[in-house]
């Protein structure tokens, strides 16, 4: 099922970049960030109340909240650069860039949560790399 939802997220994305490239034109980018980010708010918090899930909000530990915390404040630094760097930038290069993250992600959950790196990893990593080459030179 976890395939399904990955899909489903690398279409979205996908519409986001091109719709977001549009939208952006004439915009200031952190105000375009600003809107994206009410109407995600919008949207999550209509998912938490329509699927009932407020009641959890009880049980989250003060661990669980330095890190939700964090993982927002990256996201949030995220969308700003990435909006600046599509205002500025053709989505076709902007968004290879952007999957890097791919590639630092697969190292740092190798660093920091301890997943397997294995040979299959390296090779994904390279050709990944390779292919944002590729693509934005």
């Amino acid at each position: 099922m976890w395939f399904w939802f990955a899909l489903g997220s690398a279409v979205f994305a996908a519409l986001t970049s091109i719709l977001a490239k549009i939208g952006i034109e004439g915009v200031n980018s952190n105000l375009a960030t600003a809107i994206r980010t009410m109407v995600v708010v919008v949207m999550a918090w209509g998912m938490v109340f329509l699927t009932n899930a407020q009641e959890g909000l009880k049980s989250i530990s003060t661990r669980s909240w330095v890190f939700l915390i964090l993982s927002g404040l990256a996201t949030g630094a995220s969308w700003l650069c990435y909006y600046r760097a599509l205002q500025t930038g053709d989505a076709s290069k902007v968004v290879p860039v952007d999957k890097l993250s791919v590639i630092i992600t697969l190292v740092l959950a190798f660093v920091f949560l301890h997943e397997q790196f294995t040979v299959k990893s390296l090779i994904g990593c390279a050709l990944i790399g390779a292919g944002t080459l590729l693509m934005v030179l």
